[in-house]
């Protein structure tokens, strides 16, 4: 397999109409839906050319300046998250409604304007909720808010610079062997738990069956089987490194995928970069504060791992 992490190959394999409604009609067979062959043979080049316009996007964006950067990432992972939807739903779009981005951002800018306070809300129709039911089953999201900083501390890779910068983490490295994943019992203080307390705790997070194997004097085992490769609740994992990581906050977006998390940071940074040129622009030029350093790495992160988490939740389907 190629390594997904190299975006301009890892598509490759999807270039071709014949695999691509081989892919298409074992997807919509597996969801027992009529007309499967049919619908793939419609559907196979949409397929291909989501892919390929999310992979120019990409392509782009890592050439262009960073004050256009988030506009393209954003257009590319939208144009890639359609791809995956025409695997679970072969009419999409069916109406004008599911083609909104789904998110809005409040009307800026205050004087004492907080990059990190800024909130995204999330709509009742549009492409973000869509997502949201048809790849992970979430419903009723409409109404719910974040804010950057809570998106941005839901990304494993910002967690050093969260460490450098505020001197706190926002997760724990977890060491792998197979389906085992062995966590230190310190986390047990960090969470106010009980060992059989915090078993309950990542089980109900988590899609996969967890079973404590023994604990030694200072590490916790866990056994966690048939987990997929692009959401590993609770875990989140980092392919820079093939580290998984624990989120050290109990509430907020925890069960959000990961995708979902990239997806809103790209929205509302696209929307600044479009529409708050003023702000955007003194940010790049002066670096007044860390929001600099956060979006800079974050949009580092982005380029890699947006396709990377899209690629693995298509090979996932194979």
């Amino acid at each position: 397999m190629i390594h997904p992490y190299d975006h301009g190959n890892s598509f490759l394999y999807f270039f071709s109409a014949s695999t691509s409604q081989d892919f298409l009609k074992n997807c919509y067979q597996k969801l027992n839906l009529e007309q499967a062959e049919q619908k793939s043979y419609e559907n196979s080049y949409p397929f291909i050319y989501y892919l390929e316009h999310g992979q120019v996007y990409y392509e782009q964006a890592e050439k262009a300046p960073l004050i256009i950067k988030p506009i393209l990432f954003f257009y590319g992972l939208v144009h890639l998250v359609k791809a995956c939807i025409l695997t679970v739903d072969p009419n999409y779009p069916e109406t004008t409604s599911v083609l909104a981005h789904g998110v809005s951002t409040r009307k800026r800018k205050k004087q004492q304007y907080n990059f990190f306070q800024d909130e995204v809300k999330f709509q009742k129709s549009g492409l973000f909720p869509y997502m949201g039911e048809k790849m992970f089953h979430m419903k009723h999201l409409e109404g719910e808010k974040a804010t950057m900083g809570e998106l941005f501390s839901q990304i494993p890779e910002l967690n050093y610079l969260y460490s450098q910068t505020e001197g706190r983490n926002t997760f724990l490295e977890v060491n792998q062997k197979k389906d085992l994943f062995i966590l230190p019992k310190k986390i047990l203080d960090s969470f106010h738990m009980t060992e059989s307390r915090f078993i309950e705790y990542m089980q109900s997070k988590s899609d996969s069956k967890i079973e404590l194997q023994g604990s030694e004097e200072s590490y916790l085992n866990l056994l966690m089987k048939n987990i997929n490769t692009y959401n590993y609740k609770p875990f989140r994992y980092s392919p820079e490194n093939s580290k998984f990581y624990l989120p050290l906050a109990k509430e907020g977006l925890i069960d959000y995928p990961e995708l979902l998390i990239h997806y809103l940071l790209l929205y509302n940074l696209s929307m600044i970069a479009r529409y708050e040129t003023e702000w955007w622009s003194e940010l790049i030029k002066m670096m007044p504060n860390k929001d600099y350093p956060f979006i800079q790495s974050f949009l580092q992160i982005t380029a890699k791992k947006g396709p990377y988490l899209i690629y693995q939740y298509l090979v996932d389907k194979k």
